[in-house]
């Protein structure tokens, strides 16, 4: 299951990883948890460049960043917020995600944006305040570049790491692999559930 896995992202490349890594901060389907080690894993089999693994994953990561810092920086907050509330069941960012961010930033500037990128919950969310609040370009960038270099490296090099060990754990890893594809088998039901959910609670 392991291999099977391993050999999809394989298949779909640094494009596909960046692909992912961009959906994944957009609208989180599948997290980067489980895309960067699979690509880490598939690194370590020779199937693709650790280094070119990395540098998708952080390009990825970014332009998802990009999209909506850019977004609700133009927008600005009013208009941010109320498509936020009317449409957030379908993106995963609703109104009270998008103050606790807020508040979090205003609290700790910056570094927020740094500390978002490897929290969970936040990821997605924060680069929507850091817009609103018209974070300089410069700053939010800096920041989210290098809180992604961390949490992606991170993350990829589990991956290569673990497929250094693979012959003594297999036995393990296997089971572990096949539970890890039905957790997110279920991780985007549920999100499909919540969304159903919110919509009939708001109708």
């Amino acid at each position: 299951m392991m291999d099977l896995v391993t050999s999809w992202v394989a298949a779909a490349g640094y494009a596909g990883i960046i692909g992912l890594m961009f959906l994944e901060n957009l609208f989180p389907p599948i997290p980067s948890e489980l895309i960067m080690p699979f690509a880490g894993f598939a690194a370590a089999r020779g199937e693709l460049s650790v280094t070119l693994v990395i540098l998708a994953g952080i390009f990825g990561t970014i332009i998802g960043n990009m999209f909506w810092y850019e977004f609700a920086r133009a927008f600005g907050r009013a208009r941010t917020r109320h498509l936020c509330e009317k449409y957030g069941r379908w993106i995963g960012v609703r109104g009270d995600d998008l103050d606790k961010a807020e508040a979090t930033l205003r609290r700790w500037g910056p570094l927020a944006v740094f500390l978002g990128r490897i929290m969970p919950g936040i990821r997605t969310v924060i680069s929507i305040p850091a817009g609103l609040i018209e974070m300089p370009r410069a700053t939010f960038y800096a920041w989210t570049t290098l809180g992604t270099t961390i949490w992606v490296g991170a993350l990829t090099i589990v991956g290569y790491i673990l497929k250094e060990g693979y012959d003594q754990l297999e036995p393990w890893i296997d089971p572990i692999g096949k539970g890890l594809v039905v957790l997110v088998g279920v991780l985007f039901l549920w999100q499909l559930w919540r969304i159903w959910r919110r919509k009939n609670g708001a109708d």
